[in-house]
């Protein structure tokens, strides 16, 4: 059976986060990444989680992706692109996504945790949202989740 053209893009682009999100891992940082696409499917952006590299809390992979393609593009409004993330964005990166005006938000896995875009709350449906967000999660579930298991696994290892 033929995949959807929308579905391989979106597989395409959640693959390159997940390589993001082990380079994070693999620097001791929780792994997340993210990667902006504009609205003709090309790369405008890419971040990882660096909080403990840069010992800054607001170092998330959305904020770092959301950070680069505003430089990039030169304007904090990214309302024709896509932001790709293996991990369902926490309330700070749900914040800036709808501030950023991002058009679009794909991720990989529900954080059942903090995950703020449907699972613990909703912020870019929330009444005090000045932003509607399309949002499409699931892509690459299993592959995201397991990543992120394995990860956090050998942490508890190792300690």
């Amino acid at each position: 059976m033929l995949e959807h053209p929308e579905y391989l893009k979106h597989r395409k682009w959640m693959n390159h986060a997940l390589e993001l999100a082990r380079v994070a891992g693999d620097a001791g940082e929780v792994p997340v990444g993210a990667v902006i696409v504009d609205m003709n499917n090309q790369l405008v952006a890419v971040g990882e989680n660096r909080k403990e590299r840069d010992q800054d809390p607001t170092a998330h992979a959305e904020i770092m992706a959301i950070r680069a393609a505003s430089q990039v593009l030169q304007s904090w409004r990214l309302h024709q692109c896509t932001l790709y993330v293996n991990l369902e964005p926490c309330p700070m990166c749900a914040g800036a996504i709808v501030h950023a005006r991002l058009g679009k938000l794909v991720y990989g896995v529900d954080d059942t945790k903090t995950g703020a875009i449907r699972t613990v709350i909703n912020i870019p449906d929330h009444p005090a949202s000045n932003h509607r967000l399309k949002v499409v999660g699931g892509i690459l579930e299993s592959d995201c989740r397991e990543q992120l298991q394995n990860w956090f696994a050998t942490q508890r290892q190792q300690k």
